[in-house]
């Protein structure tokens, strides 16, 4: 299974990622949890201090290793288009509870259209991991939808968004799945977080069709203090990773 997870910032893609992430590890399943955020904060959320995070350099930063698979310096301006990558998930993922993190970073230029040594990178790691048949891949993208774009996500079965019960959070499921349309991922899902009370849930019902509703994700002051301290959701919110239990649930039977 192979999932990316999406939606404007703030919504809670990370700790939905993160929680999802250590599930399927609990079960013994190989879950590879790749970070293309460039906040890049998912291994906070698997459970690693800020000190082990600050530590990890994200893929898109190691130029050495870029211009080794690419052939790219500054001096020789032509690079491999599909550069050597599969061996990298398991030489730089870093293990925690049970899942391996892989930081990806990103690339920080202008445009949705970046052909550039760093991006083609990325993009060739993430399209190896389809090819990791048994494995679960989780990736929890940056905020927006500058990555559908660069169709960095192409190569995913589906795409979850995450939305609070908003009009703009269901204006970008709309968005997301129309771009996601054009990169061939037909599978495009919603869990709705921040859920307050029934009309929130109604709001959601009224404006998601039933069959893209993974589910709910209450408002929980706990994973707001997680967050706070730097620790995993998965430790200090029993309520969060029993809601997301069951849209883990969903999304095996789907």
């Amino acid at each position: 299974m192979k999932v990316a997870i999406t939606g404007k910032g703030g919504v809670g893609k990370t700790t939905l990622s993160s929680t999802l992430a250590r599930l399927y590890a609990d079960e013994g399943r190989t879950v590879l949890a790749a970070d293309v955020d460039p906040d890049a904060n998912l291994g906070l959320a698997l459970g690693l201090t800020e000190e082990e995070v600050n530590a990890i350099v994200p893929i898109s930063k190691m130029r050495q290793l870029v211009e080794e698979r690419t052939g790219a310096t500054y001096t020789n301006k032509f690079f491999k288009l599909n550069p050597q990558v599969s061996d990298i998930p398991d030489k730089f993922a870093r293990d925690i509870n049970g899942v391996k993190l892989l930081v990806m970073g990103t690339v920080e230029t202008g445009g949705g259209g970046c052909v550039c040594p760093e991006h083609v990178m990325l993009k060739s790691i993430l399209s190896a991991l389809v090819f990791r048949k048994d494995d679960v891949v989780i990736m929890d993208m940056e905020a927006g939808l500058e990555h559908l774009g660069r169709g960095t996500a192409g190569c995913m079965d589906r795409f979850i968004v995450v939305i609070e019960p908003g009009a703009r959070s269901v204006q970008t499921y709309e968005k997301v799945k129309q771009l996601a349309a054009d990169l061939g991922v037909t599978r495009v899902d919603v869990v709705a977080n921040k859920i307050r009370d029934d009309s929130d849930r109604e709001f959601v019902r009224a404006r998601i069709p039933e069959e893209n509703l993974l589910g709910f994700i209450s408002y929980d002051p706990e994973v707001i203090d997680a967050d706070r301290r730097g620790l995993s959701p998965y430790d200090v919110s029993p309520k969060a990773v029993e809601e997301i239990r069951a849209i883990k649930a969903r999304i095996d039977e789907t």
